[in-house]
């Protein structure tokens, strides 16, 4: 269902409300009436006079104090207005009498009255007149029948005298398939909108979904994915010093490449490398099994079924408690070290700590290369289960061994004098360790990448598969990618040189 795409969606569902919303106006138009209205409120009601009775004395000059019978003069503006869907005309009105409306103002008696009008509508001047009923007696104001436009509008001004401001004030009349009503607005000309309450509803739901659609269209990423992508499921097995480049690189090639699954399942070099061995040897001659295996240098030499792939060269480093108070160690000291000739930090200038080795299970493909490319042979028996206290007397040190790369930082963080060895981007993201330096040479992926250094601990990381996986598998797609696609940016933002750049090619090829 491709055409099920956001945009898709929102399109059609625009082009559907726009034939409803159509749809539904011309119903309204030939099914519902539309009503004649006159509406009317008051824009003021103020007194001109003493007022004595409400206790509110004012000050008057000129006429208003001159002429006779204004102590409790008020005055009322009055706008009376076409608020309906349909002109009205003089036939409109249906009062028996020769006005159209009358005004009655509770208690009060009418005085006098002004016409006002807006500048469009002098027209209306001429409807009053006393032949048409205009006029007042007592406390009712008869208005004409005035014809009105939809929008038009008149104003009353009217001097009233025996009552206070506040009295009753009502709109008395009849309109033919209509209603006279008192109404409000938030201004006192304020004109009825333009557009119904509905029509500005549809109206805002059209272009909420115009520009939803148009911000789809604008921000959807049409980048076409990578060449040579594949669909289906890939398990990623091994290093776990260079498992989180494995599991960024997979995130992404997920990411541009829909229907792929990449699953990364780290437990250490030798026991991946073993374990694509196995799955292998199962299909027994079926083909290449969809595993790929990282390893911290090269595959072990009785698993010949394996085909290598260099991915990169990898920095690792020997990392201290940070209580120790070393930066640097000989390579000489290291191997005392990990002899056991040395069991307090005192002896090669720390501060007086216990030794305490914490080291990789012999899965470790970092502990292979340590063993390999720092120590010369191999590590020293197992003397401790907690990393801590030594399971017998006469074990000159306490050394542990633990399964994750992890566990490692973390224990020697933890410990007093622990020493252990880790991937060097690993390490220098590490609290409460400092990274050592061997034979004054500091580890740095820079200065091993440009020649400039020529510290030992490093390795290529070598990607197995089990024989050559068939061109359009995902096992070949992946490695592509990673070794010489998007995934070298991946390797170099986790501190490591891709083996397929200029510097890496010669590195790799050592």
């Amino acid at each position: 269902m491709a055409w099920l795409s956001a945009e898709n969606v929102v399109a059609v569902g625009t082009a559907v409300l726009g034939i409803v919303a159509s749809a539904g106006m011309v119903w309204y138009e030939r099914r519902v009436p539309r009503h004649k209205r006159i509406g009317y409120r008051v824009q003021m009601d103020n007194a001109i006079g003493d007022d004595v009775r409400s206790g509110r004395a004012n000050r008057r000059l000129g006429l208003f104090d001159e002429v006779p019978g204004m102590s409790d003069a008020t005055l009322v503006l009055l706008r009376i207005e076409n608020d309906g869907s349909l002109g009205i005309d003089r036939a409109d009105y249906t009062g028996p009498e020769d006005h159209g409306l009358t005004a009655v103002f509770t208690d009060r008696t009418v005085r006098g009255v002004s016409v006002t009008q807006p500048s469009d509508t002098g027209h209306l001047m001429d409807h009053f007149t006393g032949e048409r009923g205009f006029g007042y007696e007592g406390n009712t104001l008869r208005i004409p029948p005035v014809p009105l436009n939809r929008g038009d509008h008149f104003k009353l001004l009217v001097l009233l005298t025996g009552g206070d401001v506040g009295r009753g004030i009502r709109l008395i009349g009849g309109i033919r398939d209509g209603e006279v009503h008192p109404n409000r607005s938030a201004t006192p000309d304020d004109k009825p909108p333009l557009f119904s309450r509905a029509s500005r509803a549809i109206t805002l739901m059209l272009t909420v979904c115009v520009v939803t659609l148009a911000a789809i269209v604008v921000a959807r990423d049409d980048t076409p994915p990578p060449v040579g992508c594949e669909k289906g499921t890939l398990t990623v097995v091994g290093s776990t010093a260079f498992e989180p480049v494995a599991r960024e690189a997979a995130k992404k090639y997920e990411q541009d490449c829909a229907g792929s699954v990449v699953t990364v399942d780290a437990h250490g070099s030798t026991a991946g490398t073993r374990e694509l061995a196995a799955a292998g040897a199962a299909r027994k001659g079926r083909g290449s099994p969809p595993v790929v295996a990282l390893s911290d240098g090269p595959r072990p030499g009785d698993l010949s079924a394996l085909r290598e792939n260099r991915v990169a060269l990898s920095v690792f480093a020997l990392v201290v408690n940070d209580d120790v108070g070393l930066r640097n160690l000989s390579t000489a000291d290291v191997r005392r070290l990990y002899r056991g000739e040395i069991t307090d930090w005192a002896q090669l200038g720390g501060r007086s700590l216990p030794v305490r080795l914490v080291s990789r299970d012999a899965n470790s493909g970092t502990r292979q290369v340590f063993q390999r490319r720092v120590l010369g042979e191999g590590e020293m028996a197992n003397t401790s289960v907690d990393c801590v206290h030594k399971d017998y007397p006469s074990a000159p040190v306490a050394r542990c061994e633990l399964d994750s790369t992890d566990q490692v930082l973390a224990e020697v963080a933890r410990l007093p004098g622990a020493i252990g060895y880790s991937e060097l981007n690993s390490a220098t993201g590490a609290k409460v360790l400092r990274v050592l330096a061997l034979d004054g040479d500091a580890p740095s992926v820079d200065a091993v990448e440009h020649g400039h250094s020529r510290y030992p601990y490093r390795e290529i990381e070598y990607a197995y598969t089990y024989g050559r996986p068939p061109a359009g598998s995902l096992a070949s797609s992946f490695l592509t990618y990673l070794t010489r696609g998007n995934g070298q940016d991946v390797i170099r933002t986790h501190g490591h040189v891709p083996c397929w750049t200029p510097e890496g090619m010669k590195l790799c090829a050592q």
